[in-house]
């Protein structure tokens, strides 16, 4: 579990001030932690005890302790595919055995994820997703972002606009321009963290957008601009990350959104469903 997690399991039994403390951890997070006592205290204006109280409550011995475990998730957010290259080299010539491996790796992460996920969070994501006063959009890094258009397709049948950035990294400054105070981005951005990303959720930010951040358990720097953080389970221990959680939780945001909103989405269906019965040829024509 991250300390992100731990904070979240942690915060209800807080008292005021070590919430205080909490908060500036993940809107800063990890910077804030890796600070100064002192610092810490600082920006979340309060007292070095209580900030020290708040660091025992999420079960660390020591200040220090508290500041490693934040570095050990640093660096394996930051790692490359050869750096997670450790199991992958006594298998390859046992590739039977790689199936079920990576089968039981990605089964123990939906189990984590659909374990670590606040109910409370999801349950904020869909109702921003489903609110149809307010346009969605929907983007993703060099990998997420096809989950992000698997989530976009879906979710424009069900409710009325429903956009994807797409193109270029210059041209969604370009499309920054159409967004509008209130709108919903739903952004997926799990390790290396792109910066692109960061810089598209930050204006969006400055736009008044709700942003609702698809991630991995450490947490993509656009956590501080997001309004609803869901982590998702990605590391098999091999070469590549897995997708699988993320593409998961897409699905059931959907199947979500479309329930709560069904007296929208069945018309619409139905539209669509006539649509391409109009669009069919009769069993008289050939093509």
């Amino acid at each position: 579990m991250t300390v992100a997690q731990q904070v979240h399991d942690t915060l209800p039994g807080m008292t005021a001030a070590e919430k205080k403390a909490a908060r500036v951890l993940l809107a800063r997070y990890p910077i804030a932690g890796l600070s100064s006592v002192a610092e810490f205290a600082a920006l979340a204006g309060t007292s070095g005890p209580t900030v020290l109280r708040f660091v025992a409550k999420l079960g660390y011995p020591s200040y220090p302790e508290f500041q490693r475990a934040l570095r050990g998730e640093i660096h394996e957010s930051l790692m490359s595919p050869l750096d997670k290259d450790r199991t992958d080299r006594g298998d390859r010539a046992a590739a039977p055995s790689v199936l079920n491996q990576i089968f039981d790796r990605v089964r123990a992460n939906l189990a984590e994820t659909a374990r670590d996920l606040s109910d409370s969070e999801l349950d904020a994501a869909c109702a921003l997703l489903g609110d149809l006063r307010h346009q969605c959009y929907c983007l993703g890094g060099r990998f997420s972002d096809s989950v992000a258009a698997y989530m976009a397709s879906h979710l424009r049948i069900v409710r009325p606009g429903v956009r994807r950035f797409e193109g270029q990294v210059s041209t969604w400054r370009d499309q920054i321009l159409d967004v509008r105070a209130g709108d919903v981005a739903v952004i997926f951005d799990i390790r290396r963290y792109q910066e692109d990303l960061l810089e598209v959720a930050q204006r969006l930010s400055e736009r008044k957008v709700r942003i609702v951040l698809v991630t991995d358990q450490w947490l993509s720097p656009i956590a501080r601009y997001a309004q609803v953080v869901l982590p998702c389970r990605i590391d098999i221990g091999r070469t590549w990350d897995s997708s699988a959680a993320l593409l998961v939780l897409a699905e059931v945001i959907v199947n979500r959104v479309t329930l709560e909103g069904w007296d929208t989405s069945k018309e619409r269906i139905r539209k669509l469903e006539s649509l391409a019965a109009v669009s069919e040829p009769s069993s008289g024509e050939t093509g």
